[in-house]
Order: structure tokens, then C-alpha cells, then sequence
């Protein structure tokens, strides 16, 4: 009987440190996608975002995806990866927008009750302030 010689690829076993903080921070993007609208929140979710494009960017130096992208195939895998950059693009500028719409409000919110209007411009700047809000969650 003949011997067979079996061969197996060797895959790694762990992906790159940088692979799974990408992952990591995707996730955490995900989770907080729709829990709060609050300034806090917001600013915690930018800082998340950019966290998560400096990781895409060191992701994107390191020599095995700079040998991908060099392929025949990499027409498809770079315009993949530019149009999810633009999409980042896109996301933060929704996001300092809304960061500016509520700034707005509440420093309209602040002055109003510090020329001591509170009854009645409290009543019209609440008002616009959760007009705003609910613009942002329409949009959102």
C-alpha cells in the first residue's frame, strides 16, 4: 500500500494585536450606537471613533496588509477600504454637527435663565432645545 502524504496549512492561531483592538473598538462603537444622546456620551463615542481610526491607520501601515494591497486583487480591497473611510468621514461630521446643534441649545438654555427670563424663555428655549433633539434622533 502506498504511503500518503498529507499536507495541512498552518494558519495562525491569534490575529494581530492591532487586528483585534480594531475589533475591539468596533465593538464598543456598536454597543454604544443608541444608548445615550447626552454631551458626555457623544464625546466619549468621538473619542471612541478616533481611537478607532488611528487604529485602522496602523492597521493599514503594517507590511502584511501593505503586501495585500499590492496584489492584483487590491483594486477591489482599496476601494472597499475608501469607501468605509468615507463612511467614517461621514459619521464624524454627523457627529460634530449634533455635538454643535446641542452646544447651541443649551448655551441658548443658559443665557435665558441668566437674564432672568426663566418663566417665559425657559418655556421657548426648552422648547427649541427639544426640537433639536428630536431633529437629531430623526437624523440619527
Amino acid at each position: 500500500m502506498a504511503n500518503l502524504h498529507v499536507r495541512s496549512n498552518s494558519l495562525p492561531s491569534k490575529s494581530h494585536p492591532i487586528v483585534t483592538d480594531v475589533e475591539d473598538q468596533l465593538c464598543r462603537l456598536r454597543s454604544s450606537e443608541g444608548t445615550s444622546t447626552s454631551a458626555t456620551s457623544v464625546t466619549a463615542s468621538l473619542a471612541s471613533l478616533r481611537e478607532l481610526h488611528e487604529g485602522i491607520n496602523n492597521l493599514i501601515q503594517m507590511p502584511s496588509t501593505q503586501q495585500a494591497l499590492c496584489h492584483e486583487n487590491s483594486e477591489k480591497w482599496t476601494n472597499k477600504l475608501l469607501e468605509e473611510s468615507l463612511g467614517l468621514v461621514d459619521l464624524c461630521g454627523f457627529a460634530r454637527d449634533v455635538l454643535s446643534l446641542t452646544k447651541g441649545s443649551v448655551q441658548d438654555l443658559q443665557s435665558s435663565i441668566r437674564r432672568n427670563r426663566v418663566e417665559a424663555a425657559t418655556a421657548n428655549d426648552i422648547n427649541d432645545y427639544m426640537t433639536s433633539r428630536k431633529k437629531i434622533n430623526k437624523n440619527g
